[in-house]
Order: C-alpha cells, then sequence, then structure tokens
C-alpha cells in the first residue's frame, strides 16, 4: 500500500520491435521480411523513384518510462533504401525509469542506408536512452541524421530536468569507423548556456556520410551550411564526412538539415517530413 491507505498502481508499458529486410533480384529491391509487434509499425509509401522507402513508427504516440522500442534492418548487396520515422518522436515524463530505443541496420556490400528519422523532443524530467548500431560490409554507404529538441519553443518549454543517453556506433567488416555518445542531463541542462554546450541553443543534430570517399563531399555540404538562426560546422576525414548543427528552434534547424541531406544525397527527401517544396 501506498502513503495514505492507497494502493499504488502499476502503469502499463509500451513495447513494441519491428524488422525489415530487403534484397536486390532481377537489379531491383524486393521487399524479404516485414515483421512487426507491440507498438512499433512499418509503412511502406508508394515512391516514384527506384529507391524505396519505409517509415517507422511507434503508435503509442511517445516514449515514457519504461517503454521499449526496437527496429531492425537488413540491407542485401546493392540494395539503396531511405529510412525515416512518421513524425517526431516524443520522450515525456517518466517515473523514474529510461524508455529504450534500440536501432540495428546490417548493410552488405554496396547496399545504402540512409537513416533519416525526424526529430526527438525532450519534454520536462523526461529519461530516454538509445542506441543506434551500424554493421556496414565492404563498400556499403551510411547516411545518417539525428537531432534533438528541448521541449516545444513555441510553448516556452525549456526543460531543466531531462536526461538522455545517445549511444552511435558504426562498423565496417566488423572494426568501428564512427562512434560518439552524447549525454543530457540536468547539469549539462543548467550550464547549458556556455559555449562549450549549447549557447542559447534549444535544438541541435548531427549528420554523418561514412562511405568510401565520404571526405569528398566536405566541400558542397559546408555550402549548404548557410540557414539563418543555424550555426554549424562540417568535417570530413577517412571515409567520413560529419556535421554538427544546433539552432535556437527546431524549424530553421529541420531547414539546415535538409539542405545538407541533400547535399549528400541526390533526390528528395522522405515524403512524410512534407517540406520538399520549402527548400529551395
Amino acid at each position: 500500500m501506498a502513503d495514505g491507505g492507497f494502493q499504488k498502481i502499476r502503469m502499463q508499458r509500451s513495447q513494441g520491435e519491428a524488422a525489415l529486410s530487403f534484397a536486390c533480384r532481377d537489379g531491383h529491391p524486393r521487399l524479404g521480411l516485414l515483421r512487426q509487434r507491440g507498438s512499433a509499425k512499418i509503412m511502406l509509401p508508394h515512391v516514384a523513384g527506384p529507391v524505396p522507402e519505409a517509415v517507422f513508427l511507434n503508435t503509442s504516440g511517445g516514449l515514457t518510462g519504461g517503454d521499449r522500442l526496437g527496429f531492425d534492418l537488413n540491407l542485401g548487396a546493392g540494395v539503396s533504401l531511405c529510412a525515416t520515422t512518421q513524425t517526431a518522436e516524443r520522450a515525456y515524463a517518466s517515473g523514474g525509469t529510461a524508455a529504450t530505443v534500440r536501432i540495428c541496420a546490417r548493410l552488405d556490400s554496396d547496399a545504402e542506408l540512409a537513416w533519416l528519422p525526424q526529430e526527438t523532443i525532450l519534454f520536462e524530467h523526461s529519461m530516454l536512452q538509445r542506441e543506434t548500431t551500424v554493421h556496414l560490409t565492404g563498400s556499403a554507404r551510411l547516411l545518417l541524421a539525428e537531432s534533438v529538441i528541448l521541449g516545444r519553443h513555441a510553448m516556452g518549454e525549456a526543460p531543466l530536468h531531462a536526461q538522455l543517453t545517445d549511444r552511435r556506433r558504426i562498423l565496417r567488416d566488423g572494426r568501428p569507423v564512427w562512434a560518439e555518445t552524447t549525454r543530457i542531463d540536468s547539469r549539462v541542462l543548467a550550464e547549458a548556456a556556455t559555449p562549450a554546450l549549447l549557447g542559447d541553443a534549444r535544438a541541435f543534430a548531427v549528420l554523418a556520410l561514412i562511405a568510401p570517399g565520404a571526405e569528398a563531399a566536405l566541400p558542397r555540404l559546408r555550402a549548404e551550411l548557410c540557414e539563418p538562426g543555424v550555426e554549424a560546422a562540417a568535417s570530413g576525414w577517412n571515409g567520413r564526412c560529419i556535421a554538427r548543427l544546433r539552432a535556437r528552434d527546431g524549424w530553421p534547424l529541420k531547414r539546415q538539415l535538409a539542405r545538407a541531406i541533400r547535399a549528400l544525397r541526390p533526390g528528395p527527401l522522405p515524403r512524410v517530413w512534407q517540406m520538399n517544396g520549402d527548400i529551395a
């Protein structure tokens, strides 16, 4: 019994797992596996171009303490795929345990994945642990974007007690080629105004191209880092081209991210981003 003689209620938690695979047959990508369980779903919208698009979604409407979500992707040799999420993922207040998200992708030689999820919004007292792992084989190529927004700027929200642990690990032929972890907690948020952290920004993103010769894309990427209201920098070396962005609001950040993606990947943005006509 809880204080006051009332029984403590155990809240229901959402769980979801979804898996998708494609293989190349007769020169075209063909669906091999589509499996979904719980709150994790996958949509395969019709697209006009040759590269299929997969949209992952969480039907629970957001993540809170104890929720678990997992996405798996497998691309056969020569397959290209653009994958995204249906909408922004929201991390809501937690009762003391973290929500966990796991993304794992495996790409055979000459496969290409654009993993372009929409932004993650952190609310006050949210706790989120996310891990993204991509296994590349041979000459496989990966374009990855992740963006985070601290509260809803239009609502005057500025979380002071939120936690995020965001791990990314990319391996090629079993050897790590890029790995980083972003950690946010109440201490970081309290000191966020310092130039070494977020300054006055409340939204930030990373964009990474991991591919043979990726460093050659650096000049055209830097040429597109020009969105007003966004601070951005990029570097390229040894098959990696990485850009980091920060802004006071999510909309200019998303516009800049869209420009940068187009510099690294020809063709339209994912349809669910609903901004192909907004970027010149």
